[in-house]
């Protein structure tokens, strides 16, 4: 071999046609994984290099995928929920994987953020990761699909919505949740986060913690229900609307983990122990959650697999390739924020 490695050296050596060599080196799915390896060793072995400029006005592709980050009010100045911290990783190897870069930008519900990418050739396509209230965000997704816009978000995952979503089993991990404290004899169950059509994943973990209740006979009472969304000053806040209300509870599921630790601080302030008076339950399992005293019990979403498979969705929609939308399990993670009930306790002595 004279000169400098082609792609046709490449297909001749692996014995394939060269848009197939082509595919392969842009990461197409439409490529079977054992080919794409083989194709892949081959290059490595000639030290080729692919001509991004050259093979982005061919197939009018970019090669980078775009990461759109709605604003959450945070005490600290990253403006990022920490559980979508968690999930950046996750997203970023998943889009090496496929050769893609990765471009990571905030979204402002007040701009034309949803005209920004791909319309301008910036990416090849959007994943959208958190959106406050659903109710408020869905024109957006709705244009997105008017425009043609390959778009995937994480979220709930529900029959008739705008776009496809990638989003765990809301209604098992909430549950899950309320049938743990159940099982320690806790009887009063109180739920902390905003159980509305405006957030559909806390709504989902809401019917989840009342079809618990209802399997053991037991009655939800409304007023055990506080609203509040995903920070720990709004956990906080509906922690002391529950005390205020004076409904007695002995145990709190909260829609997420910032919720709960919201509510162990306020809890503690007022001098309730947790979890010898009250056991606390939360949703995501962030890094925090095992830093607090007592270590917090939650429901763990699978960030790594989550972020693979929100890439492997958008790359499927881009390829016009069959996509639907994905519900990944969830998996209660047993700390120290839950305790059985005194009686059952004292029943054990």
């Amino acid at each position: 071999m004279h000169g400098k490695p082609t792609s046709f050296d490449i297909a001749y050596l692996a014995g394939v046609s060269q848009p197939t060599v082509s595919r392969a080196l842009r990461g197409s799915p439409m490529v079977s994984l054992e080919t794409r390896k083989r194709i892949e060793a081959i290059a490595q072995q000639l030290n080729y290099k692919v001509d991004k400029n050259a093979s982005n006005l061919r197939f009018q592709h970019s090669n980078t995928l775009a990461l759109l980050l709605f604003e959450d009010p945070t005490p600290d100045e990253s403006q990022i929920n920490p559980f979508f911290l968690t999930m950046l990783g996750s997203i970023t190897r998943a889009c090496a994987v496929r050769g893609y870069d990765l471009l990571i930008s905030f979204q402002q519900m007040s701009g034309d953020w949803h005209k920004e990418y791909e319309d301008s050739r910036k990416a090849d396509g959007i994943i959208l990761l958190g959106y406050g209230d659903y109710l408020a965000y869905q024109s957006r997704l709705e244009q997105l699909v008017s425009q043609g816009t390959h778009f995937v978000r994480w979220g709930a995952v529900q029959a008739g919505q705008p776009g496809l979503s990638v989003g765990c089993d809301n209604f098992r991990g909430g549950y899950d949740a309320a049938r743990h404290l159940l099982g320690l004899g806790r009887t009063r169950l109180a739920f902390l986060g905003d159980a509305s059509n405006h957030y559909p994943e806390f709504l989902e973990r809401y019917r989840g913690y009342t079809e618990a209740v209802a399997t053991v006979g037991g009655e939800v009472d409304p007023a055990a229900q506080v609203n509040a969304i995903s920070t720990e000053q709004s956990g906080f806040e509906a922690a002391n609307e529950l005390l205020a209300r004076g409904v007695p509870f002995d145990s709190i599921v909260a829609a997420s983990d910032l919720i709960a630790i919201g509510a162990m601080r306020a809890l503690q302030s007022r001098g309730v122990e947790v979890p010898g008076k009250v056991s606390i339950v939360g949703f995501d399992d962030i890094p925090a959650a095992s830093l607090t005293n007592p270590p917090l019990t939650t429901v763990m979403q699978d960030t790594h697999r989550a972020g693979v498979a929100l890439v492997e969705t958008l790359l499927r929609l881009i390829t016009e390739q069959h996509a639907e939308g994905t519900v990944l399990p969830t998996k209660l993670v047993v700390r120290g924020s839950c305790g059985a009930a005194p009686a059952a306790q004292a029943a054990r002595r």
